[in-house]
């Protein structure tokens, strides 16, 4: 052991002799500040989440939460095992019985808040009805609690209430420790002139003009003003890659959305066939077509999420198409969209879309638009009046497109809006409007080959 230890023995008439430490070990000392400052850093967030409407900006600031709340838990738990194994320095000669037991109060209470908050907050995350995954700091995956997430509705339920008002009381008793702990070192530092506040602050004295005691003060500061500053990065990152159309049929002209990701103009390998002379092909098209959609076709989607606009793409979807400009009347479309493939660049994000709180996915696994009436509205554009089951709720939904044909190969580009309140997307507290817009555009480019 070092200079540092809690222990020194000395000699005395054959016998050993104790002599205590007089402050904290170095390894105690910044653990106790790492773990204060996070605290402070993590009430303020808290208080930023409660703040206004819950956009991209306070769910960045959530995930950040739970991050710092799993490195207090990692700290203090760390910290719990060096105290164990480690004699703290002690109390001052001539304090009161009752400071000396409202101090073990407190330490012992300290650690059961810094231990508590994080594991009951563990429990809200595991038994939320958004599966939300959690990724310290964007970057290391943390699982859930065993056993939690795959509870059935009514218990998990409870869990969840159970965690909440946990977090809840643990976050006011804070409030209290905080302050009797903040108010003690005063007492010490200023009244009692004794050397309590130089047991975690190395080689401080007593009294108010003590450097380090205003060095600690504005550290407090700072962190409150820092977390106050903190503003995440909320721009949605652009979906990798363009949503592929594996296996797509399309009998007929897609139309193309206007907010969706250009499509490639020309057609992927896979998708073209041999074409057809040119008297087949003007023959052919007084009759319904099918078409094959090339891979580099999208579909996709955006919507207004406070003050940003949060754009996204559908990865997986099929397209079974009957189409031609001159046979309208026997035109037909039927769109099947994997409603758990929705991406908007946010893997934590998009995570929470599969839920009973959006898409309801396990239920709902698939959105189909089905139209089978189609009008021309002026020179290569269109409607296609039809159907959307989404959630299980049937919508007439008309959707304008753009198409041009040039010989056997088809472009088109067409958006319409939904209201997604309309379909159920959205519940509990994401039913508002305020903080998620009602309404969605849905989008598609489409390039394609005669069959």
């Amino acid at each position: 052991m070092t200079t540092e230890s809690t222990v020194e023995t000395a000699s005395v008439a054959g016998r050993t002799r104790y002599t205590p430490p007089s402050r904290y070990t170095t390894v105690a000392i910044i653990l106790h500040w790492l773990i204060a400052a996070a605290i402070i850093f993590q009430i303020i967030l808290g208080w930023r989440m409660g703040d206004g409407p819950k956009g991209p900006t306070t769910y960045a600031i959530f995930q950040l939460h739970k991050s710092i709340g799993i490195t207090i838990l990692l700290l203090s738990l760390g910290r719990l095992a060096w105290r164990l194994t480690h004699r703290p320095p002690p109390h001052p000669v001539g304090q009161p019985r009752w400071e000396t037991i409202a101090s073990q109060v407190v330490h012992v209470a300290f650690y059961v808040i810094m231990i508590g908050l994080p594991i009951t907050g563990w429990i809200i995350v595991s038994t939320s009805r958004l599966p939300i995954p959690t990724v310290l700091f964007g970057a290391i995956p943390w699982p859930h609690l065993p056993f939690l997430p795959e509870l059935a509705a009514g218990p998990k339920h409870l869990w969840n209430q159970v965690g909440e008002l946990g977090h809840g009381l643990l976050v006011k008793t804070t409030y209290l420790l905080l302050a009797l702990h903040l108010g003690a070192v005063a007492k010490h530092q200023i009244l009692d002139r004794d050397a309590v506040f130089g047991h975690m602050a190395a080689g401080a004295k007593p009294g108010w003009k003590e450097p380090r005691a205003w060095l600690a003060a504005a550290g407090l500061i700072a962190v409150v003003a820092a977390c106050y500053l903190y503003m995440p990065s909320v721009k949605a990152k652009t979906p990798a890659a363009p949503v592929p159309a594996p296996e797509v049929q399309w009998r007929g002209k897609p139309a193309l959305v206007q907010n969706a990701a250009p499509a490639e103009q020309t057609p992927s390998a896979e998708a073209a066939t041999a074409p057809a002379a040119p008297a087949e092909s003007d023959k052919a098209l007084k009759d319904p077509v099918a078409w094959t959609v090339a891979k580099s076709s999208t579909l996709g989607f955006s919507a207004a999420w406070e003050d940003n606009t949060i754009q996204g793409q559908f990865k997986r979807w099929t397209a079974d198409i009957l189409f031609s400009p001159d046979a309208l009347d026997r035109s037909k479309l039927t769109v099947s969209i994997d409603m758990a493939s929705a991406a908007t660049g946010d893997d934590q994000r998009d995570a929470s879309l599969p839920s009973e709180d959006f898409f309801a996915a396990a239920t709902h696994p698939k959105a189909v638009f089905t139209a089978s009436k189609f009008r021309k509205t002026g020179e290569g554009r269109f409607v296609a009046d039809g159907v959307l089951d989404l959630r299980g709720v049937k919508k007439p939904v008309s959707l304008p497109f753009s198409l041009k044909i040039d010989g056997d190969t088809a472009t088109a580009r067409g958006v319409t809006t939904l209201d997604r309140t309309v379909f159920g997307v959205g519940q509990g507290e994401w039913a508002s409007t305020s903080e998620i817009g009602a309404k969605v555009k849905v989008s598609f480019a489409i390039a394609a080959k005669r069959k």
